[in-house]
């Protein structure tokens, strides 16, 4: 059997993959004026491509699991990567709408084989003390390419061709797949059961439904009814799929097991509403900074590269964070200041000084990283490994559709608060970015009531975090 890297060269690897598939998820928003003409068709056409993508996403994750299982985990993968880099020069060679759309069906079955399955290279190869630090690794690419990607788009597109967004995922995609090879071990549970098709049926209809009906609801002139069904169908599938998933708890792809820890079910309910709150100010910022700053493209996207600054420098903090207070003290903590700093947001104007813009996406950044990196890291710590596959799967699916209907959610927010005031949508107000962006900011302490029922010593085994050193820390006599 392959001898397994150091854990350091191995996550490298995955978070250098999860930046591609991430990146590649946001970086087409700006190309798809110039992608349109070459296609002959329309811009707002176009967004079937990033729908197909995030629906392909949501219906093959849940199975990530199984798979790496039954295949191996580098084997998984590393056909992941091959796959994701082969759909993404196949899209950059597309010539119609139709074959563009097929091939981001195929790239979305590699994305969603590729960030589960790494994850779950790094949960197998990391010991339980080095967690934190391997996720929050493995998290700050993806913060960073949402945020990087509309920018570096409009950058491709204006000085090349929008196929060069495609076509750069070449050398990358060979180089990852190189060093998976050479580097990950190709484990497996050695677990061999059947494949709950019931379940996968109706959590990607339920997935793919939630996802469909939340972006066309989002779409201005676009009729509610339809997506409104749709999206009634799909959470009745959703309850369907639970009550199968009971029926076989022990092989089904929703982990009820896991579901009773708390430091699991967190990530799930309480952090799914932190997830879709904090995706949708990459979108409505932009937005708000062109509508109503009068900025140009290229101009608001710089504005949110001081997110990325943030998501990156808090990176070097949150271990240092994690052993002094602890996940359930500064999920609380963080997670109210990281409501308060989207807060800020809502107070930005053409007039606010551009020092100041710049420091409170900086600050918004670095606490939302925080809170990012330790629910992701909580959630696995109670977990054994020998379920760590099913669990990994499980919350990389939820993970994937929260984030996915950031945007669209966004978009029924901002729709809701303009008809609210009495005007049309299609040329939203500063007011209507302010009042859509407060409502995201009380929607971020999901993960902060949720984090009331934690016990003090929550994942202290990961985080280090010894309840009797804090008094002594803070001065307080015992």
């Amino acid at each position: 059997m392959k001898k397994s890297r150091s854990p350091l060269y191995v996550t490298t690897l995955i978070a250098g993959a999860f930046f591609m598939e991430m990146l590649d998820g946001t970086i087409i928003a700006t190309a798809l004026p110039q992608m349109a003409h070459s296609f002959h068709s329309s811009a707002v056409s176009l967004n079937i491509g990033m729908t197909a993508y995030l629906l392909t996403l949501a219906v093959f994750i849940p199975i990530s699991g199984w798979v790496a299982d039954r295949y191996g985990s580098r084997s998984v993968f590393a056909a992941a990567i091959a796959t994701f880099t082969l759909a993404s020069v196949l899209c950059g060679l597309s010539h119609t709408l139709t074959q563009f759309t097929l091939m981001r069906i195929l790239q979305g079955i590699g994305g969603a084989m590729m960030v589960p399955v790494g994850r779950l290279i790094v949960l197998r190869t990391t010991p339980k003390e080095k967690l934190t630090e391997a996720i929050a690794y493995i998290t700050w690419p993806g913060l960073t390419a949402l945020v990087v990607g509309p920018p570096l788009g409009g950058f491709i597109t204006t000085y090349a061709s929008w196929h060069w967004i495609f076509f750069l995922n070449l050398p990358i995609g060979i180089i990852a797949l190189i060093l998976t090879l050479l580097w990950v071990e190709n484990a497996r549970t050695g677990e061999s059961h059947g494949f709950d098709w019931l379940t996968f049926m109706l959590a990607g209809f339920a997935s793919a439904g939630a996802v469909y009906g939340m972006e066309k609801l989002g779409s201005e002139g676009v009729s509610w009814q339809l997506p409104g069904l749709v999206l009634a169908l799909s959470i009745l599938s959703g309850v369907a799929a639970i009550v199968a998933a009971h029926r076989n708890p022990a092989t089904s792809l929703i982990d009820l097991e896991s579901m009773k820890l708390k430091t699991y079910s967190l990530s799930v309910y309480g952090a799914s509403a932190f997830r879709i709150a904090v995706s949708v100010l990459p979108f409505l910022l932009p937005l708000m900074f062109q509508i109503a700053f009068g900025l140009n493209a290229f101009q608001s996207g710089l504005y949110l590269l001081a997110l990325f600054a943030g998501d990156l420098t808090m990176k070097a903090f949150v271990i240092q964070a994690l052993r002094r207070f602890g996940f359930r003290r500064l999920l609380i903590v963080n997670g109210t200041i990281t409501a308060g700093s989207m807060a800020l947001c809502a107070l930005l104007s053409p007039d606010t000084a551009i020092l100041l813009v710049i420091a409170i996406l900086f600050f918004h950044g670095a606490s939302r990283s925080m809170q990012f990196t330790c629910m992701t890291t909580l959630a696995y710590t109670e977990i054994p490994h020998s379920r760590m596959s099913r669990a990994n799967g499980f919350l990389s699916a939820v993970m994937q559709l929260s984030m996915g209907m950031g945007v669209a959610i966004g978009a029924i927010t901002l729709r809701l608060v303009a008809h609210a005031r009495g005007h049309s949508a299609a040329a939203p107000q500063l007011r209507d970015f302010h009042l859509a962006i407060l409502f995201m900011a009380v929607v971020v302490l999901g993960p902060v009531f949720d984090s009331l029922g934690l016990p003090p010593d929550a994942g202290a085994a990961t985080s280090g975090h010894r309840l009797d050193v804090v008094p002594a820390a803070m001065g307080v006599a015992e």
